[in-house]
C-alpha cells in the first residue's frame, strides 16, 4: 500500500483522499534541520504515538506507543541520539511530545533520516491539525482523517512525497 502526497495539500491512499498541510517552505530533496520543509522521497512508516489522557487508543495494524510527560524527540545535531525518541530528562535539545496543543495527541513517525545524519532533519511525522496552517516540515491531517488513515494502512505501507 502506498500513501501519496499530491499537490502539497492532499494525501491519497487507495480510494481515500485526505486534505492535509505540509512544511511552510514546501517539499525539498535536500532538507536540513529547521528549514520548515517536508522531505521529498519514498519512506517507510514506524509507530503511532498517542496521548491516552486525551484520546482513545487508535485502531491500527501499526505498533503503538503511549506519550508520557517525559517523552521527547531529539533534534540536537551534536548527539548520537539525534532524530530519535528520548526522555526529556536528558540534557539535549528536543521537541516535546507531551504538548498543550492537540497537534501531537496522535502522530505517526515517517522514517526519514533513519541513519541520523546531523543537520539532515529530524522529527518528521504525520500529526494532527485543526486549521491546516503550514507545519515545520511534517504532514498534518485533521483527527478524523488521521484515524481513518491509520486504520487502513499496515507495516508495509510507504509514503511517497514528491
Amino acid at each position: 500500500m502506498l500513501i501519496r502526497l499530491k499537490n502539497k495539500d492532499t494525501l491519497i491512499v487507495d480510494n481515500f483522499t485526505f486534505k492535509c498541510c505540509i512544511g511552510k517552505n514546501g517539499i525539498k530533496s535536500k532538507k536540513i534541520e529547521g528549514d520548515y520543509s517536508t522531505p521529498r522521497g519514498l519512506f517507510s512508516l514506524d509507530k503511532i504515538y498517542y496521548r491516552p489522557d486525551r484520546v482513545k487508543k487508535p485502531i491500527t495494524k501499526l505498533p503503538l506507543k503511549k506519550i508520557s510527560k517525559n517523552l521527547g524527540w531529539c533534534n540536537d545535531v551534536r548527539s548520537k541520539l539525534y532524530n530519535s525518541e528520548i526522555t526529556t530528562q536528558l540534557n539535549l535539545k528536543h521537541e516535546k511530545l507531551f504538548r498543550k496543543s492537540n497537534n501531537y495527541d496522535y502522530f505517526l513517525v515517517i522514517n526519514y533520516n533513519i541513519k541520523k545524519i546531523p543537520f539532515k532533519g529530524s522529527a518528521i511525522f504525520i500529526h494532527l491539525t485543526k486549521n491546516y496552517k503550514p507545519t515545520e516540515g511534517c504532514i498534518a491531517l485533521d483527527k478524523k482523517d488521521f484515524l481513518i488513515l491509520v486504520k487502513i494502512i499496515n507495516k508495509k505501507t510507504k509514503i511517497k512525497i514528491n
